[in-house]
C-alpha cells in the first residue's frame, strides 16, 4: 500500500506537470521541451519522495484516504511546489514556464485527492452490511448520536443493520445527507417513509430526549408494522461513544422517565474533585448511582458506607470491575450505631456528605413506625451531628415529605427539618434534595410490575386514577449532584419530575412489552398512600432562581432534642401523632427540653397545648 500510494503521487505529478506544459505551449512540443519537461517531472517526483518521507507520508503512519493523510499530502505537495519553482528560477536555463510548477502542482494535488477519495468510497462500500442479510433501518434523529451510530453501522460488513434513511423533526436538516444516507422527513412522515423504504426497524437515535417523544415515535413505528429499538439516554452514555452495540429494546424507563438535562460540569467538579466524599446507603439504588457519578469527578476519596455487605460488593464491582472488599473506601456500618458513625467521621474526616440511607417501603413503615424513627429520624440526626464541620451535607428526601400523610413521609419531613436546623447551627452548607419515584430502584413499582408480568400476571395496581412522579435513577442523581452545587443552607431543592404519570399507564406499558397477555387488577389504596403525590407542601412555592429544573423552598428547622424525645417502642397510635406533631412548624417549641424531659412527645404535646390554652 505504501508503494501504491507513492506510485499514485508520482503519476499525479507526471500528469499535472505535463498537462501544464502542453497547454502552455498549446501542444506545440519540441524534443527540447519534452526533455526539459521530463527532467522537471523527475525532480518533482524526487521532491515528493523526500518531503513525503520526512512527513511520514510513505512510512505507513496514515490510513489510506484518511483526513490525516490528506493533510500530509497537501503539505508535501505545497512544499514540493515551492522547491520546484525555486529550482526552476535559479537554474542557468529555464526548464519550463514559470507557471508550470504552480499549475502542475495544483493539478497533481487534485488527482491525488481524487484517487484517494475513490479508494475510500470503494472501501466504505465494501465495509457496508450485506443488503441481502442486513435489516433495513431508519434512524430517528440526525444529530451527533445519529451520525455516530450511522458510521458504526456502515463499518461492519457483517452488521445486522443497514441504514436506509434518517427521520428528524428539525426542518433545517431536511435533505441533509451523510455517507449517502439522507434525511427523508419528519415524525409525521414516519409511517409513509417506513413503507416507501421497506424499513423493518426504527432506531431511536436521540441520546437526550423526553419520554413523550420516545412514546410518540414508538407508537408511530408499531402502527407501521416495524420494530422499535432505542439508544440509551445520554446519562448512560456519559463515558462512551455511540455504537451499534448500544442499540437495545425499549424499556419502561425510556417510555416514562427520560428528561433533557443540562449539567454545569465545572460547578460540580469544583465541590467534588479532590475532596473526601462520603455516601451513606451507598449500596442502595440512589446511593450506588451517586457513587458511580461522583467517581467520574475524581474525588480524593469516595467513602461508601452501608450496612449491607452484598450491596457494597455490588457497587464496588460496578466502579472498579472487581470487588475484593479490602479497600478502605468501603465502610460496613449501621447508622443506628451512633458511636461507630462518630468514630468514622472523626477518623476519615469527609468534606462532602450525601445521606441516602433510609427505610423507604411505605406499607412496612406503617406497621413498624418505630423503625422509621430509629433509621430515618435518629439515623439522620446521628449523621448530621457527626457531620459538624463538613463543607457540604446533602440529605436525600422524597416527595412524600411534602404534606406528608404516611409514616415514611412524616419521618422524611422530620429529617428535612433536622437538616435545616443543622444549617443554622453548623458552619457548612446543609440542604435537602427532594424528588419523586425513581424508576428501576429496588422495591419500586416498576420492579414489582416487571416481576409480576414475567410471572404471567396479573399486575396489581392500587387505584385506576393514582398518579406518581417518575425519573430514571441516572437522571435523578445527575440533578441531585447539580442541586447540591447551587443550594443554600436549610433549603429543600425540589427536582423537576415532569408531569405526573398514571400508575395504570405504567402497568399497561409493561403489559404491552410482555411476550404474552397480562391482566391488570386493582386492589385499592393502602393506609398512608395518596391518590396523587405532591412535590410542594402547603406554603411552599415553585421558585427556580438558578437552574430551570431545580426549585428552592425554605424548610423550618426542628430542634433535635424534640426528635430525641420520641419513643420508638410506643404503640403506633401514640407514636404516629408524635411524628405528625414534629412535622408541623410551630411558633413556640414543645414544652419538652433537655432539662425537663418527658417520657414521650405525646406528653409534651399535651403539656404544650395546656400552656397555650392557659395563655389564651
Amino acid at each position: 500500500m505504501i508503494l501504491a500510494s507513492f506510485a499514485v503521487d508520482a503519476a499525479a505529478w507526471a500528469f499535472g506537470l505535463s498537462a501544464a506544459v502542453f497547454t502552455r505551449y498549446e501542444f506545440a512540443m519540441t524534443p527540447t521541451r519534452f526533455g526539459r519537461t521530463a527532467l522537471v517531472v523527475a525532480l518533482a517526483i524526487c521532491l515528493q519522495a523526500i518531503i513525503g518521507y520526512a512527513h511520514l507520508l510513505y512510512q505507513g503512519r496514515y490510513r489510506f484516504g484518511s483526513f490525516e493523510e490528506v493533510r500530509g499530502v497537501t503539505l508535501t505537495v505545497l512544499l514540493a511546489m515551492v522547491a520546484l519553482l525555486g529550482i526552476d528560477l535559479v537554474a542557468p536555463v529555464r526548464l519550463v514556464p514559470g507557471s508550470t510548477p504552480v499549475v502542475g502542482g495544483m493539478v497533481a494535488l487534485v488527482v491525488m485527492f481524487g484517487v484517494r477519495y475513490l479508494r475510500r468510497l470503494q472501501r466504505e462500500r465494501a465495509s457496508r452490511p450485506d443488503t441481502d442479510h442486513a435489516t433495513p433501518v431508519l434512524l430517528f434523529g440526525a444529530g451527533s448520536a445519529g451520525h455516530d451510530l450511522l458510521r458504526s453501522m456502515l463499518r461492519d460488513p457483517q452488521g445486522r443493520y443497514l441504514p436506509v434513511g434518517f427521520v428528524d423533526d428539525d426542518p433545517a436538516k431536511r435533505y441533509l445527507r451523510s455517507q449517502r444516507v439522507a434525511v427523508l422527513g419528519t415524525r409525521t412522515d414516519l409511517e409513509a417513509i417506513i413503507a416507501a423504504k421497506k424499513a423493518r426497524t426504527v432506531v431511536f437515535s436521540v441520546a437526550n430526549a423526553d419520554a413523550e417523544l420516545v412514546r410518540d415515535v414508538r407508537d408511530r413505528t408499531l402502527r407501521a408494522g416495524a420494530t422499535f429499538k432505542i439508544l440509551p439516554s445520554v446519562s448512560e452514555l456519559l463515558d462512551g461513544r455511540v455504537s451499534v452495540g448500544d442499540i437495545r429494546d425499549v424499556q419502561v424507563t425510556d417510555l416514562l422517565g427520560r428528561h433533557q438535562l443540562e449539567t454545569d460540569i465545572d460547578t460540580i467538579a469544583g465541590y467534588l474533585t479532590g475532596k473526601r466524599v462520603l455516601v451513606t446507603g451507598a449500596g442502595g439504588s440512589i446511593g450506588s448511582e451517586l457513587c458511580r457519578q461522583i467517581h467520574r469527578f475524581k474525588p480524593a476519596e469516595l467513602l461508601m458506607l452501608d450496612r449491607d455487605e452484598s450491596a457494597l460488593h455490588a457497587v464496588e464491582l460496578s466502579l472498579h470491575g472487581k470487588a475484593l472488599l479490602d479497600s478502605p473506601d468501603t465502610i460496613l456500618a449501621d447508622l443506628r450505631d451512633t458511636e461507630t458513625i462518630r468514630h468514622i467521621f472523626a477518623t476519615r474526616r469527609p468534606q462532602v456528605v450525601f445521606h441516602a440511607a433510609a427505610l423507604k417501603h411505605l406499607p412496612l413503615l406503617e406497621q413498624y413506625p418505630g423503625e422509621a424513627v430509629q433509621t430515618n429520624v435518629w439515623g439522620t440526626l446521628t449523621v448530621l451531628e457527626a457531620s459538624a464541620g463538613v463543607e457540604r451535607f446533602v440529605n436525600i428526601s422524597t416527595d412524600k415529605a411534602a404534606n406528608p400523610q404516611s409514616v415514611l413521609g412524616y419521618s422524611k419531613r422530620i429529617a428535612e427539618r433536622l437538616t435545616a436546623h443543622a444549617a443554622r447551627t453548623g458552619t457548612g452548607v446543609f440542604l435537602n434534595v427532594r424528588f419523586g419515584n425513581v424508576l428501576g430502584s429496588r422495591g419500586s413499582v416498576l420492579t414489582a410490575f416487571t416481576a409480576q408480568a414475567a410471572a404471567g400476571g396479573p399486575i396489581t395496581v392500587t387505584h385506576p386514577d393514582v398518579t406518581r412522579y417518575f425519573m430514571t435513577v441516572q437522571e435523578a442523581v445527575q440533578l441531585v449532584i447539580q442541586a447540591a452545587a447551587i443550594g443554600s443552607g436549610g433549603e429543600a431543592l425540589v427536582l423537576e419530575m415532569g408531569s405526573p404519570v398514571r400508575i395504570a399507564d405504567v402497568a399497561r406499558q409493561i403489559a404491552d412489552l410482555a411476550p404474552h397477555p397480562v391482566d391488570i387488577t386493582y386492589t385499592g389504596l393502602r393506609p398512608g398512600e395518596k391518590l396523587h403525590e405532591e412535590l410542594f407542601g402547603d406554603g411552599e412555592h415553585d421558585v427556580r432562581p438558578i437552574h430551570p429544573l431545580i426549585s428552592h423552598v425554605d424548610v423550618p428547622p426542628l430542634d433535635p432534642t424534640q426528635a430525641r424525645a420520641l419513643d420508638p417502642y410506643a404503640p403506633a397510635n401514640t407514636l404516629v401523632p408524635e411524628l405528625i406533631w414534629l412535622c408541623q412548624p410551630r411558633t413556640r417549641p414543645l414544652a419538652a427540653t433537655a432539662h425537663t424531659p418527658y417520657r414521650t412527645i405525646a406528653e409534651a404535646v399535651r403539656q404544650t397545648e395546656h400552656h397555650e390554652v392557659r395563655s389564651a
